[in-house]
This record gives structure tokens, C-alpha cells and sequence, in this order.
């Protein structure tokens, strides 16, 4: 090296200068159920795979909502989704349950009170007096 190349290479001659980083933004948070409300899902779920009713489930965690899917079998369509949505939570309510075309059976605030669209009606028995 010669001494004038020497010299521009300690000024900082030739060095690209280093790229702004920018820090990366904050992840946006992923919807999800909460315990009490995974919990409340989930005996309703037990209650329906003892009586036969169902056989399998699936938990989506997306940007926007959280959808417990129920199956019959896994290979087909889910028969309910339980959709919990926050943007629609001061309108019709964060919670609904939509059957397997699209349609909503039912919406609201209470989970409790929404999933009881799902809870199988109880028959009528003769009762001997």
C-alpha cells in the first residue's frame, strides 16, 4: 500500500457508511381466549365428545380473533366455530358461535350465555305420578 492509500484508508476512505436500522415496531398483539374462557369452552366441549357429538377441535390464535373450531372429524369442515372478535366488543358483542355455511347462530357479550345455543335441548320425559 502507498503511503496516500494508507492514509485515506484511516480517514475512512472506502468504508460504506453503515445503514440507519431501524428498530423493528412492536409485534401487534394476538387475539386470544383467555383461561376462564377456554375453560368455559372446553367443558362444554367434554360434555359433547361423552354424548358422541363431536370428536375433535381446533384453536386459531389470527391477528384479529380467535376461533375454537369443532369437528365430527378432523377431515371435515368444522361443524361450529366460536369466534371471539375485541373490534366487536362495545357493538354486538366479542363472542359468537357460526355453524358450518357461514351463518350466526348466535352473538353477544356473555360467553356463557352464547354458547348456550350449542347445549343440546333436554327431552321431555313421562313422569308417573
Amino acid at each position: 500500500m502507498s503511503e496516500a492509500d494508507d492514509s485515506a484508508f484511516q480517514r475512512g476512505a472506502g468504508i460504506s457508511p453503515a445503514p440507519h436500522i431501524q428498530p423493528a415496531p412492536p409485534p401487534k398483539p394476538v387475539v386470544a381466549f383467555n383461561r376462564r374462557e377456554l375453560d368455559t369452552i372446553l367443558r362444554l366441549y367434554g360434555r359433547m365428545v361423552a354424548d358422541g357429538e363431536w370428536r375433535d377441535y381446533a384453536i386459531d390464535l389470527l391477528k384479529d380473533r380467535a376461533v375454537f373450531s369443532v369437528f365430527r372429524r378432523s377431515s371435515e369442515m368444522p361443524l361450529y366455530r366460536i369466534e371471539k372478535d375485541p373490534k366487536l366488543a362495545r357493538r354486538q358483542g366479542a363472542f359468537s358461535v357460526v355453524a358450518t355455511g357461514g351463518m350466526i347462530l348466535k352473538r353477544g357479550h356473555d360467553l356463557g350465555q352464547v354458547l348456550r345455543v350449542l347445549e343440546k335441548k333436554k327431552h321431555l320425559r313421562v313422569v308417573e305420578v
